[in-house]
């Protein structure tokens, strides 16, 4: 039986470090095996500036904090590890007690609180742009049929070079109208019916879907976990979300495009609300790209109604997207450098029992 010390290093929410006097990495907790995607073990006997990347010179001030065995803190650092994108992070080094030169490494993500915020204000966006949609489709589209109808009905009697201007006329509020319907969409998506959903399911039928259409001239890879339970979701609305990350993937890639569709499962991934209650969200689902990345300007904003990084874009797609898992009471985000775009869903699993559905909530 573990002692208890082992039981609270591994309860520890925040990704840990043990590291000896040679900056030699000793132990790693769970949640320090997801924050560098690898196991302990290959963790362990790893020199911890050679899995650790950190925006800022540290290795002197860690130097000298261990020399003195006094502890040091860092703020609103950006840290990750090789061939992976950074977070903004606060780290703590904190000396062990009676155990000269060893060190214990916290590495606090600030992301995960600046994305609860960025999720409540876009449900609060979505449900203004919902309203709007509401009007816009209901005030705008029926004078455009006019429009549209009255330009057919005078190319009747218009001589051959002129045809050009009213085909345009035509040609225009189609456009109009199909940008309106998209609108009407993501003001009329119904509530999820939830059921116990393969999660690798959803993603070959949106691969397959992708592979026939717009993502023909994509090379799909798969890095599924077979093990993992059902999702607690709505396998219609989920499949409508994957397909669209995987068409602006596409999209984003043009010719020489690679997309990887990955699944894995974080048991420590916890959504906590602001009323105290909460949801286990372990089920993982990533869509990642090589593709140029997200614009810089737009990076932050990117599930904000109307924000599009594309020359033509609605902006509704990823405002859909989070809307619906917003609804499923889960969580998507996004990671974007060049050459590595991941948007990541997740999401609860559901526990099929004497025919009954009950989800783990907190």
């Amino acid at each position: 039986m573990k002692a208890p010390i082992d039981f609270v290093w591994s309860s520890l929410p925040v990704p840990a470090l043990l590291i000896n006097p040679e900056d030699i990495i000793t132990e790693a907790n769970p949640a320090a095996e997801g924050f560098f995607n690898t196991s302990g073990k290959s963790l362990c006997g790893k020199s911890i500036w050679e899995q650790l990347v950190v925006g800022a010179p540290l290795e002197e001030s860690f130097a000298r904090a261990k020399e003195f065995s006094t502890p040091l803190f860092v703020n609103d650092v950006e840290v990750g590890s090789f061939g992976k994108s950074q977070l903004q992070c606060n780290l703590t080094f904190a000396p062990v007690v009676q155990s000269p030169g060893h060190v214990i490494i916290l590495i606090a993500p600030r992301e995960l609180a600046g994305r609860v915020n960025q999720t409540n204000s876009v449900k609060s966006a979505a449900k203004s742009a919902i309203g709007m949609a509401e009007m816009l489709a209901h005030e705008i589209k029926n004078p455009l049929a006019g429009i549209s109808g009255a330009a057919q009905l005078l190319s009747m009697s218009l001589e051959t070079k002129d045809l050009e201007l009213t085909d345009l006329i035509v040609e225009e509020t189609r456009r109009i109208v199909n940008l309106l319907e998209q609108v009407e969409e993501f003001g009329n998506s119904r509530k999820p019916e939830i059921t116990a959903v393969n999660i690798h399911d959803i993603l070959d039928r949106a691969k397959r879907s992708a592979q026939l259409g717009f993502g023909a001239h994509i090379r799909f890879e798969e890095e599924y976990d077979p093990s993992l339970p059902a999702a607690k979701a709505d396998s219609d609305q989920l499949l409508q979300v994957v397909l669209n990350l995987i068409k602006n993937a596409s999209e984003a890639c043009q010719n020489s495009g690679k997309i990887k569709l990955k699944t894995s499962f974080d048991h420590s991934f916890r959504l906590r609300r602001s009323d105290g209650t909460g949801q286990a969200l372990p089920l993982q689902i990533q869509i990642c790209d090589n593709g140029p990345g997200l614009p810089r300007d737009i990076k932050d904003e990117v599930f904000d109604p109307f924000v599009s990084g594309r020359e033509n874009g609605t902006g509704l797609g990823l405002a859909l997207a989070s809307k619906i898992i917003s609804d499923h009471d889960g969580w998507i985000s996004v990671d974007s450098v060049p050459g590595n775009t991941v948007f990541t869903i997740s999401l609860a699993t559901i526990n099929v029992k004497n025919n009954s559905l009950t989800g783990e909530v907190s």
